[in-house]
């Protein structure tokens, strides 16, 4: 386990579990599926239609922004087939990750089963603060957060962890900027 610093509170790496290769033509099967409109690219309306909960929800278009954004690395605004392949596995990987922690099997983790996720990332957080986790991706209102909103938790809060450490120079959990270097900040964040 990660900590930072002396703090009760820090952060830690997280990193959803490796799993075993997938078959590429499976992959291309699924490609050419979610490719509806056989560009040879897939928009974020196409990945949105065919990304799927479990629960029978669509997927958060926050979420399906989030890695369009992580896996386009050529910036056309959609992704290929290599960028599809490295999306495929990250999004096997976390559902891997979400069902492990999903004790109770009810498709949706709950604050106890999300601080467990998160303090297994390596994270030391308040009560307070899974409080407004849970407040910030409940999307339903129900106490619990569904799958894509916790990939789309557990990508901010890398994200702003990974923006916070490039400040602490001194890796104390503790940084001092000016007012614009924070909007700087807050408003460069690719999430």
């Amino acid at each position: 386990m990660a900590y930072y610093g002396q703090q009760q509170q820090g952060y830690g790496q997280q990193r959803p579990p490796v799993q075993g290769q997938t078959d590429p033509n499976f992959l291309w099967t699924v490609f050419q599926r979610v490719d509806r409109d056989h560009s040879g690219h897939i928009s974020g309306d196409e990945l949105g239609q065919a990304l799927s909960n479990g629960t029978w929800t669509p997927f958060n278009p926050e979420t399906v922004r989030l890695m369009i954004g992580m896996f386009d690395k050529d910036n056309s605004g959609s992704i290929n087939f290599q960028e599809f392949s490295a999306l495929w596995k990250y999004v096997t990987d976390w559902q891997n990750c979400f069902r492990s922690y999903d004790r109770d099997n009810s498709g949706t983790i709950d604050k106890n089963e999300l601080k467990t996720a998160i303090t297994s990332f390596g994270y030391r957080l308040s009560e307070r603060f899974y409080d407004i986790l849970i407040r910030k991706f409940d999307r339903q209102g129900r106490g619990n957060i569904a799958f894509d909103d916790f990939i789309q938790c557990c990508v901010v809060l890398q994200t702003l962890t990974s923006a916070f450490r490039g400040h602490d120079t001194d890796q104390d959990g503790w940084v001092t900027i000016t007012y614009e270097q924070f909007m700087t900040l807050v408003f460069s964040l690719k999430s």
